[in-house]
C-alpha cells in the first residue's frame, strides 16, 4: 500500500511517501493509524491530534473507520485553507 504524507506531515516525518506491506491484523483505517503511531516517537507525535489531519483513501476523502481491503493508496494531509 502506498502512503502519502503532505505539508507539515511530510516535513515532520521526513518523507513524502512510502510503500508498506500491511500486517494481517491491519484491517481498518484506525488499525493503520495505531500501527503508524507505534513505529516511533516521531510518528506518534505527528498523528497525535487527528482533528488536524484529513485522510483520503484511494483519492476519496473519508471520515469513518473504513476497511482497507483492496485499498491501494492512503493520503494524510492537513486541512486546506483559502485566502
Amino acid at each position: 500500500m502506498k502512503i502519502l504524507y503532505f505539508a507539515w506531515l511530510r516535513t515532520q516525518l521526513g518523507m513524502a511517501e512510502e510503500v508498506i506491506e500491511l500486517p494481517e491484523n491491519i484491517l481498518k483505517l484506525e488499525d493503520l493509524l495505531e500501527h503508524l503511531k507505534a513505529r516511533n516517537a516521531v510518528f506518534e507525535a505527528a498523528f497525535s491530534d487527528m482533528k488536524v489531519i484529513r485522510i483520503a483513501v484511494d483519492q476519496e476523502y473519508v471520515t469513518d473507520n473504513v476497511s482497507l481491503e483492496g485499498v491501494q493508496e492512503i493520503a494524510f494531509f492537513p486541512p486546506v485553507t483559502g485566502g
